[in-house]
């Protein structure tokens, strides 16, 4: 049974239940004529005044970003909303409700913005976005841009009551076993400015993803593992290394009754460059292929021989199914049945390698490729062009 990769989880109440206590005796101690004796008087408790400095590394990193950290409302219509605009009455704020609610931090005020970054997920399908701050103001928000592959999303608000923001650091310079703290709102805003602490776990995770929601992976994320508690609403939140810089960014977790402490997060140098492209265009820019494809290994043994042709010692790549017109593979002679096996010098093994291939190309950059076609191995070349749309 896989282990499934969520965001959601459920909290346990534990009933807490006084124990009683006897010390032996009958409820009144008496001697042994039966005459009482005197209760002597008993020292009232009092509370220490020793102060204890718990001042540590990650009190101080809290400190100091604590104060950027958001937490991000997901605002959908209701059904009245949806009936009031078919009649062309209108809307009003209160139509509006919380379908989810994520984490995130400002990271950069310039002029009369702020700008926030988050997971895609967080924000996915919202009508309105709303942002609660650590003082307890909210702000309405704007959708910069955001990027399904990545799980990025840049929002701004209004700068003229943000006054913190956080820092980026290095992650290609983490050690495992070095201090991670999470910060974030897991299970709704009540938990605002939660903090959990622990370590890296883990660098450069090879983690699936099921963008689509459909039952297969079509991504591979890479990212940094921590055992530091991430639940849901922890999503979008900022992971920060002992000096206090965002080292990640909080995005989903391994959900499993025989799994404990499996946190991921994108890691923050893969996260700025993103982030700068959703800022700058809204939309991350991309090469396209222009084609639509099926894994080779989902193809029996009878069919690769039969219907494609394929030598026997063909086993990964993918199948061409149909090119578009006016796409980078249109133009560089590709048809359906074609058998990709390997792209810009790199093996093919399956969609979710070869999409991740075109991802590391820059538009107008020319690729070679090679494929098979009735069994018959040919090399070519194309022209990487952008997507129309993200």
């Amino acid at each position: 049974m896989k282990n499934k990769i969520k965001r959601f989880m459920m909290l346990t109440a534990v009933p807490l239940v006084l124990l009683g206590c006897t010390n032996g005796l009958n409820d009144s101690d008496t001697t042994d004529n039966g005459a009482e004796e005197p209760e002597e008087a008993q020292e009232e408790v009092q509370i220490s005044n020793v102060q204890v400095n718990v001042q540590s590394g990650i009190t101080e990193a809290v400190e100091q970003v604590e104060g950027a950290v958001v937490s991000i409302i997901n605002l959908q219509r209701n059904d009245f909303s949806s009936w009031a605009s078919y009649y062309g009455m209108e809307a009003s704020e209160e139509e509006y409700l919380q379908a989810g609610s994520g984490s995130g931090a400002v990271y950069k005020i310039e002029d009369d913005r702020a700008y926030i970054f988050t997971n895609n997920h967080v924000v996915d399908g919202s009508d309105a976005i709303e942002i609660l701050f650590q003082d307890g103001t909210r702000a309405t928000a704007e959708v910069e841009g955001a990027d399904v592959w990545t799980d990025l999303a840049v929002l701004s608000v209004d700068a003229s009551t943000v006054d913190t923001a956080i820092e980026f650091g290095d992650s290609e310079n983490l050690t495992v076993g070095e201090p991670a703290i999470a910060i974030g709102s897991p299970l709704g805003t009540e938990f605002a400015s939660s903090v959990t602490s622990g370590i890296i776990s883990g660098i450069g995770r090879t983690v699936p993803v099921d963008t689509d929601t459909d039952g297969e992976y079509d991504w591979e994320m890479t990212a940094l593992q921590t055992d530091a508690a991430i639940n849901p609403g922890n999503s979008g939140g900022p992971l920060i290394n002992i000096a206090g810089q965002v080292v990640g960014i909080n995005s989903m977790k391994i959900s499993s009754a025989t799994v404990e402490g499996m946190g991921f997060a994108i890691p923050s140098n893969d996260a700025v460059e993103i982030i700068n492209q959703l800022e700058q265009n809204g939309e991350v820019v991309r090469p396209f292929l222009g084609i639509t494809m099926i894994d080779l290994a989902y193809i029996s043994g009878t069919q690769r021989a039969e219907e494609l042709n394929l030598p026997e010692d063909v086993s990964d790549g993918v199948v061409i199914t149909r090119v578009e017109n006016n796409s980078s593979a249109a133009s560089a002679g590709l048809e359906p049945r074609d058998v990709l096996v390997t792209f810009g010098g790199e093996e093919v093994t399956n969609s979710v390698n070869l999409r991740q291939l075109i991802y590391t190309t820059e538009v107008g950059e020319t690729v070679e490729i090679e494929f098979y076609r009735n069994g018959e191995p040919r090399v070519t070349t194309m022209e990487m062009q952008a997507a129309e749309s993200n």
